[in-house]
C-alpha cells in the first residue's frame, strides 16, 4: 500500500467573490449519493434524486464500470418512502433499507422495510415473505436491522426481527437470499431488543431493556443459556455498550466511560469475571463508539475514527497526501481490496466521490454531492469558546461571510437539535446558506450536547428552558461583546430542539432577537413527553426531558405566547414522526390569538429531515425571504445564477 496516488480529475471552479448563490444550490438534496462498489469491484450502486412536476423521485441506480451501462432498479416517491441505505449482499443482489410514515393503533409511527433487488433482472421483493412471514404472529414495525452480512457465505445474512410472539422480544433469523427456507438461529426473550453477532456469525450478545434498565448478556454458542455481563440505568455513568467482536469470538469491544469521557475497551469473555481493558481514550472528548473489522485480514483495523493497523494507516496516508486539507473516508472497497470509493469533504467542500485503484495508483473523480456549491464560494467555520454565566466553558463555531475582515454583521444564532447532539467543523449546508446571504452564524454546543463527557451531558437532562437556554443567550451576548453581532440586527433560527431554543429565546429575552425561525420545533414540552406514552422508550424520555408536567408546561413556548414580541416563522411537515406537526399548529394559533406577527408554512407529506427536494426548497426560500425582511445587510449582495 506504499507509494503515491495520482489524482486524474479534480475540481475546477472560478466564480465571483461574495456572490449570492441561488437558493436551489443549497436546498437541493445530493443528486447522487450512497455510492457502493460491488464485491467484485465491477459495478457501482447509488441513489439518485429526480424531480418532476408530479413526483419527487428517489432512484436506486446501477453503473457498470466495465461497459459504462446504466440501469435504474427502484423508483420511489421520496414523500412516501425514504431510502436510507443500500448495500451489496453479493455480486448480484442489493439490500435496500427504506422507512415510511404510518400509524399503529392510531399512533403515528415510522416503519422500516428491507428489500432485496436482483441487479440483473431488476426485480425486487421484501425479505420478509413466505414461510418466514407465516411464522409471525404480528407484523414487526422495524424489519431492516441487519445483524451481520456474511461475505464468506453470500447467500445468507443475519436479520434481527421481532413479531414471533405477542410480547417485546427480538430473534435473529438467518435469511436465505435465494428464497429457500430461512432459519431462526437465536430465539427472543422478554424485553430483548437487539443482538450483536461475533465474526463467526453466531449471535453472542443480547441487549435487554426494561423501562430504563439495560442488561447486556452473553449467549453461549450452540445453546440457549445466557450469562449476565453488565446492567445499568439509561443515561448513567455505568453504561457499557457492546460495539463488536474481534476475530477471536471471546474478544468483545465495548464503549464505556473512562475518567468521565466515553472510551473504547476490550473484554475477554473467556474469563469468569470479564473486566474491560482500556484501548482508546481522549482526556477532553468522548471517543466515537466505532470499530472497523477486515474479514479479509481477520482483525480489527480501526478503533474510533483512526486506523490502528500499519497497512491501513499507510493506505490512508497515501489517500490523504493525494487529497490534502480534506477529510477522506473509504466508504466502500471491493473484496480483493483493489478498487475503493473515497468520500472527500472539508469545511468548504460539500463532498465528492472518487474511485480509487490501488494497482494503478489512481484516483478518478466521479461526482460532487452538491454540484452548485463551489468550494471557493464556501467559508470555513472558526472554532470559538466562551464562558457561560456560571463559568462553564462552552465551545462553538462562528461562520462569517466570505471576505469578512472586521466590523458588525447581521447575525443568526443557530442552536442545534437533539438536544443530545453536537455541531462540529464539518460542512453544513444550513450554515453555508446563511453565510452566503451575508450573515454571521453562531453555533454552540450548549450543556447537554453530545461528545463532552458524562458530566456535561448530565447538565442537560431535564434542563429544557433552563441553563441550556442560558448558554444560547450567553453565546449571543458574547458575540455582541466581540463586536460582530449588534443589538437590533440578530435573529435566532433552529430545527427540532433548536426550534424550541429559538422560540424560548424570544420568550425569555424578548428584546435580544429581531425574529425567530422554527423548523419542526417543539413548542409544548409537556405534550411531547406525553405523546411517547404508547412507545417502549417512554420512561427514558421522561428521564431525559422530565415528568413534572406542571414544570414542563411552564418551560414551553406555547404557554408564553404572549411574551413573544418579534416576528416568527414556523415550518413543519405533516408526516413528522419525531416532533408532531401539532406542535407548530398549536403555536401558530396561540400567537395569532395574541395578535402576534407569525407565519406558518405546512409541508404536505414532509418529514423531520427535509428529505424531499421540494420541501427543502420551500423551506429555504421562506427563510431567505423572512430573514432579509428582518435583518439589515450592510451592502447589496451579488446574485449568481
Amino acid at each position: 500500500m506504499k507509494g503515491c496516488i495520482v489524482v486524474v480529475l479534480v475540481f475546477l471552479f472560478s466564480m465571483a467573490n461574495a456572490a449570492e448563490l441561488p437558493v436551489e444550490a443549497f436546498a437541493s438534496a445530493p443528486s447522487i449519493d450512497m455510492l457502493k462498489l460491488s464485491p467484485d469491484g465491477t459495478k457501482l450502486s447509488m441513489t439518485q434524486t429526480v424531480d418532476t412536476e408530479k413526483e419527487q423521485l428517489v432512484l436506486v441506480k446501477l453503473f457498470d464500470l466495465e461497459t459504462g451501462e446504466q440501469k435504474f432498479l427502484v423508483k420511489a416517491d421520496s414523500r412516501d418512502l425514504n431510502i436510507y441505505s443500500v448495500v451489496w449482499a453479493n455480486n448480484k443482489q442489493l439490500l435496500v433499507k427504506a422507512a415510511y410514515a404510518s400509524h399503529r393503533y392510531g399512533t403515528p409511527v415510522t416503519e422500516t422495510r428491507l428489500m432485496v433487488i436482483d441487479t440483473e433482472t431488476g426485480k425486487n421483493r421484501s425479505v420478509i415473505r413466505g414461510q418466514l412471514q407465516r411464522k409471525l404472529v404480528r407484523t414487526p414495525q422495524f424489519q431492516s436491522n441487519i445483524v451481520a452480512l456474511m461475505p464468506e457465505d453470500e447467500e445468507h445474512f443475519l436479520l434481527a426481527l421481532d413479531g414471533f410472539n405477542h410480547g417485546v422480544g427480538t430473534s435473529v433469523v438467518k435469511i436465505n437470499l435465494n428464497g429457500d427456507l430461512s432459519k431462526i438461529v437465536a430465539h427472543s426473550r422478554e424485553n430483548l431488543i437487539d443482538w450483536v453477532a461475533d465474526r463467526q456469525h453466531q449471535p453472542r450478545i443480547a441487549i435487554f431493556r426494561d423501562d430504563t434498565q439495560y442488561q447486556i448478556k452473553e449467549k453461549k454458542p450452540n445453546n440457549d443459556e445466557f450469562r449476565l455481563l453488565w446492567q445499568f440505568e439509561a443515561l448513567s455513568e455505568d453504561t457499557i455498550w457492546p460495539i463488536g467482536f474481534d476475530e477471536d469470538p471471546n474478544l468483545l469491544y465495548v464503549s464505556a466511560y473512562h475518567n468521565g469521557k466515553k472510551a473504547i475497551f476490550k473484554v475477554d469473555l473467556a474469563k469468569d469475571k470479564p473486566e474491560p481493558e482500556l484501548i482508546k481514550a481522549d482526556p477532553d472528548y468522548d471517543v466515537p463508539a466505532d470499530i472497523s473489522y477486515s474479514w479479509q485480514d481477520k482483525k480489527i483495523i480501526a478503533v474510533g475514527e483512526d486506523y490502528i493497523d500499519p497497512k491501513y494507516q499507510a493506505f490512508q496516508k497515501a489517500v490523504d497526501d493525494a487529497l490534502p486539507d480534506a477529510d477522506n473516508y473509504i466508504v466502500s472497497m471491493s473484496h480483493d481490496q483493489n478498487r475503493y470509493i473515497v468520500l472527500t469533504s472539508s469545511e468548504t467542500n460539500a463532498g465528492a466521490y472518487l474511485l480509487g485503484d490501488r494497482k494503478a495508483k489512481t484516483l478518478q473523480f466521479l461526482l460532487p454531492k452538491f454540484s452548485q456549491l463551489a468550494p471557493e464560494l464556501m467559508v470555513a467555520k472558526q472554532k470559538i469558546q466562551y464562558k457561560a454565566r456560571d463559568g462553564l466553558t462552552i465551545e462553538g463555531y462562528l461562520t462569517t461571510p466570505q471576505g469578512y475582515q472586521q466590523g458588525t454583521l447581521p447575525t443568526i444564532i443557530f442552536p442545534h437539535g437533539g438536544p443530545i447532539s453536537f455541531d462540529d467543523d464539518g460542512f453544513d449546508y444550513w450554515t453555508q446558506f446563511f453565510a452566503n446571504r451575508g450573515y454571521a452564524v453562531l453555533q454552540m454546543n450548549f450543556r447537554g450536547s453530545y461528545g463532552y463527557g458524562f458530566d456535561f451531558m448530565q447538565m442537560g437532562l431535564q434542563g429544557w428552558g433552563l441553563q441550556m437556554q442560558d448558554d444560547v443567550e450567553d453565546g449571543t451576548r458574547w458575540l455582541i461583546e466581540q463586536g460582530i453581532a449588534v443589538p437590533g440586527n440578530i435573529c435566532i433560527v433552529g430545527a427540532s430542539y433548536g426550534g424550541y431554543a429559538a422560540l424560548m429565546g424570544a420568550v425569555k429575552t424578548p428584546d435580544l432577537y429581531q425574529c425567530v425561525v422554527s423548523f419542526a420545533g417543539v413548542t409544548d414540552v409537556e405534550d411531547l413527553v406525553k405523546s411517547q406514552r404508547n412507545f417502549t422508550n417512554y420512561e427514558i424520555v421522561k428521564k431525559q426531558i422530565g415528568d413534572n408536567f406542571d414544570l414542563l408546561e411552564q418551560r414551553s413556548p406555547l404557554t408564553h405566547a404572549d411574551k413573544v414580541q418579534v416576528p416568527v416563522l414556523l415550518i413543519h411537515g405533516t408526516k413528522d414522526r419525531s416532533v408532531p406537526v401539532k406542535q407548530s399548529t398549536a403555536m401558530f394559533r396561540a400567537l395569532k390569538n395574541k395578535k402576534k406577527s407569525v407565519e406558518y408554512i405546512e409541508l404536505e407529506d414532509g418529514d423531520h429531515y427535509l428529505s424531499t427536494n421540494s420541501h427543502r426548497l420551500e423551506t429555504f426560500k421562506a427563510m431567505d425571504r423572512f430573514l432579509k425582511s428582518h435583518l439589515q445587510l450592510p451592502e447589496q449582495r451579488v446574485a449568481v445564477n
